[in-house]
Formats: structure tokens, C-alpha cells, sequence
């Protein structure tokens, strides 16, 4: 059979600009379809927005400490809308610099979704396609939790919120995870009086205890009312507010926003024509991203295996790679380790296992902790509290890492590099690390796995031997 395109791309989110990029850029035939936006969420509504919320709070909060210090020389700046810029931004972006990126890709945007006919032919906007390889790279939507009369008072998610013309005057941020967590302190910040409630019994609940304590106790100190263990009953409009019911009392304010994780929305799809299996958790995939039809490629969220952007972004990579190794070669996406970070302030980030899963399955670890307070470059530079914590064996495999506090987001890569490369504890001793930058506490806490090593009077009475033998 001949096909019109050598790849098919379904959604330019990370992974389907990862395919569709590199598929043209090897000289490829593809064809990529959008029904909304290039880039799609992280681009236009997740990550890259939010970041610019964020530094634009940042730089409000950092003057009210000048403030508070008596170094500020102006007077404190007014909250004005900080949306259009935050748009500004987005659409330089995708403007100026990813549609350049495409000039090779035949796009099909906006003509509204794609759905299968059979396992080689995708029909979009009344147009019939047929592609050698199709990946599916669709995304996930934001979920709402069924609570009653949630969906009747018009909550923003991440989809919405920057769309608000002013920062409201008070807010109910519903959950208690990354989104949650940095959006709550961006609105704060901004100048909007911020209650956070949960059913867990903290923010970040799955997370390593210390670190979550420290960031929810900053959270607290900037004036978000932290409410855990809620259980709520519903929502109501009320004098043109927002009232949240729950079973021990009432919380009413101009805005909800719902940070409650992601839903799948394969229905459009129309799997079953392929012959593409799935479930409620995503589109089931081999190691190697195939799916059920082994021309039929599903990387990023829709394959529910880790949801996060850069995650997708690397699976569409490794997707495409896979479709030209022999079998020996191709490589199995869940052997690559997801770091993640929370962009926060401190910023909280991890990679690899952390104590719960090294519990479960019974492996013997320590933990090795360098804190911030003790740097004299992070005293220097008030960041406050902080601390890099590593699980290492007692050989110096390193199992995983946690990292909060300034820089956290850039020190957590060489964590993850040293897991999935297999580097030890020593050689992280031995490169040298640019002083005094954050990173340094790095390798400071492989100074102190190997000062722990040297608590062994048998490891002190060879080191002495073998020094005085003078080589």
C-alpha cells in the first residue's frame, strides 16, 4: 500500500512536537494534526504561563521583603493585571519561535479533532489521511472532582485561569499538588487572599515529609490558609461569591480554582477503528510505545505513564527512534528516569525512589542530608532553609534524591543523570563543582556519604597504613 505521509502526528503537544520536529529534520514525510493550539497545554495554559505568573509574583513578594527590611526605595507596587503579559509572552513564543520549527511539517490546525477510520488512516476536517506510522500524542484534560455543584459556579482550571482579566480579590484552590501548590502562591503573592483545601493530610501528601513540612510551613508564613483533611459537601453561588460547604464549616470567596490532576480524553479517537487497545489509565503501550497495532505509536500523557512535559517530550523522541532500531537496539522508554520539580518557593524537586518505595520492596539504604542553612553562599544569599537528601546503598548506588530550596530544578538533573547512568557516590565526590554555586551541596553530600565510610575504625586503621607506606 502507498502511503500519503510517512508519519501521522495526533497533537502538537511536547511529544507530537518532538515527532513531527525530528521525523521532518530526518527528511520524513509528516503530516501533523492540532485541533487547538500548537504546543498544546504546557505551551498555551500549563507550564510556560504559569512560570511567567510566577516570576512576576516573585518580583512583587521580593519587594515587600525590601519593604519589610527598610531598603525599599518606592513605594510598594500596585497588583495591575498581569494576564495580557503573560499572553504577550506566549504568543512571542509560539510566534516567533516554534512555528519556525515546523516549516517542513504539512500542519492541520484548527480543523478540529482527529478520530481513526482504520489502523492507517486518520480522518480530520472531512480530510482522509493515510501515514506509514501514526503516533497518537494526545493530551489530558483538567479533572473535576464530583463534587456537587462544583461545575455550575464556573471554576477556572489551568485551562482558564489566564484568561482572567484582574487578579481576584480572594480565592479556593481545590488540591493540594504541583499545580495546586504553585498557583496558590502566585495568586498570594499577587495580591489575592488564598485558601488551599485538601483531603490529604498535607500538600505534596506522597512526598517526603520533611520536604513537604518545610514547604507547606512557607506557604502558611505567606499568608495561605492551608486547610488539610477537608471533606468537601458542595458549592454554591451566593451574592455573586463562591461558597464552599464542607462538613465542618463554610469558606466563601470570589474564585475557585480546581487543581485536582488530569482525565483522559480518548473518546474522539475512535480507537476501536484501529484496533487500539486501552483503558480508563491511557492507551496501552509495550516498552517500546507501541501499541496493540505495532505501527501505532502513544507517547505523553495519553498513555498514562508519566505526566509531565518533559516526560512526554522524551517519549515522543524515544517513539521515533525505536520505529528505525532492529529489535536488539530499541530501547525501553520506562528505563529513563523521571525527574520532576515543583515550582515553588522553595522549589521542591525529585527523581528516582524515595523512601516509601525503597521500604516497600525492602532494600537496605541510608540517607545522607546536607542542609542549606549550613552553605555560607545560601546564608549569604538569605534563601532560607533547605536541603539536598539522597538514598544511596551502603556500596554508593544511588537510589534517589530529593532536593528543596533555591536552584532546586537545575541541581536535580545531575541526580538523575547519575541513576540512570549508574554513577556512584565517589565519582559525584570527584567532579569538581563550580563554587559557590547551589549545585555545590551536591557534592557535599558526597563528601559526607564518604566522611560516614570513615566512621569505620577498620577503614581508618587501612587509610593510616596505607598513607604511612608513602607511595
Amino acid at each position: 500500500m502507498k502511503y500519503e505521509y510517512d508519519i501521522c502526528t495526533i497533537g502538537l503537544g511536547p511529544a507530537g512536537m518532538a515527532v513531527s520536529i525530528m521525523g521532518s529534520q530526518m527528511g520524513l514525510e509528516v503530516c501533523a494534526i492540532e485541533a487547538h493550539k500548537v504546543g498544546g497545554e504546557c505551551m498555551n495554559v500549563g507550564c510556560i504561563p504559569s512560570k511567567s505568573l510566577l516570576q512576576m509574583a516573585k518580583a512583587r513578594h521580593a519587594f515587600e521583603k525590601l519593604e519589610k527590611l527598610g531598603l525599599a526605595t518606592a513605594p510598594k507596587p500596585a497588583v495591575v493585571d498581569p494576564f495580557p503579559r503573560v499572553a504577550h509572552h506566549v504568543k512571542f513564543i509560539n510566534d516567533t519561535k516554534t512555528m519556525a520549527l515546523f516549516d517542513k511539517v504539512d500542519l492541520i490546525l484548527h480543523q478540529g479533532k482527529a478520530s481513526f477510520v482504520d489502523p492507517h488512516t486518520v480522518e480530520v476536517g472531512g480530510r482522509r489521511i493515510t501515514a506509514r506510522r501514526i503516533f497518537i500524542c494526545a493530551g489530558t484534560r483538567p479533572a473535576l472532582p464530583p463534587v456537587a455543584g462544583l461545575a455550575e459556579i464556573d471554576p477556572l482550571t489551568n485551562e482558564t485561569m489566564f484568561d482572567l482579566e484582574a487578579v481576584p480579590e480572594s480565592m479556593i484552590v481545590v488540591g493540594g499538588g504541583n499545580i495546586a501548590c504553585e498557583m496558590a502562591q502566585a495568586f498570594s503573592r499577587l495580591g489575592c487572599r488564598v485558601t488551599m483545601v485538601m483531603r490529604g493530610k498535607s500538600v505534596l501528601w506522597r512526598e517526603d515529609q520533611e520536604a513537604v513540612e518545610l514547604l507547606q510551613q512557607k506557604l502558611q508564613e505567606e499568608g495561605i490558609a492551608v486547610r488539610t483533611h477537608v471533606k468537601m459537601k458542595g458549592f454554591e453561588k451566593k451574592n455573586g461569591r463562591v461558597v464552599l460547604h464542607t462538613e465542618d464549616d463554610t469558606i466563601e470567596a470570589e474564585r475557585v480554582l480546581a487543581a485536582l490532576g488530569r482525565r483522559m480524553d480518548l473518546g474522539p479517537l475512535r480507537l476501536d477503528n484501529a484496533g487500539v487497545q486501552y483503558s480508563d489509565s491511557g492507551i496501552t503501550v509495550d516498552a517500546y510505545l507501541r501499541t496493540s497495532q505495532r505501527h501505532i505509536m502513544a507517547a505523553g500523557d495519553c498513555n498514562g505513564y508519566a505526566q509531565f512535559s518533559h516526560a512526554a517530550m522524551h517519549q515522543g523522541m524515544i517513539a521515533l527512534i525505536n520505529c528505525m532500531l532492529p529489535w536488539p537496539l530499541k530501547r525501553d522508554f520506562r528505563k529513563y528516569v523521571v525527574p520532576w520539580t515543583v515550582f515553588t518557593e522553595p522549589a521542591l524537586s525529585f527523581v528516582g525512589q524515595g523512601e516509601s518505595d525503597l521500604k516497600g520492596r525492602g532494600i537496605t539504604y541510608e540517607t545522607v542530608t546536607v542542609r542549606y542553612e549550613d552553605y555560607g553562599a545560601a546564608i549569604a544569599e538569605e534563601l532560607g532553609p533547605g536541603f539536598v537528601k539522597v538514598f544511596v546503598s551502603p556500596s554508593g548506588r544511588i537510589f534517589g534524591a530529593y532536593i528543596i530550596g533555591e536552584g532546586s530544578g537545575e541541581m536535580i538533573n545531575e541526580w538523575g543523570l547519575a541513576i540512570q547512568k549508574g554513577i556512584r557516590m565517589h565519582n559525584v565526590m570527584f567532579l569538581q563543582h563550580a563554587f559557590p554555586a547551589m549545585a555545590f551541596l551536591s557534592k557535599r553530600a558526597s563528601e559526607q556519604w564518604m566522611a560516614n565510610r570513615l566512621k569505620s575504625a577498620r577503614l581508618q586503621d587501612m587509610a593510616r597504613w596505607v598513607y604511612r607506606l608513602g607511595f
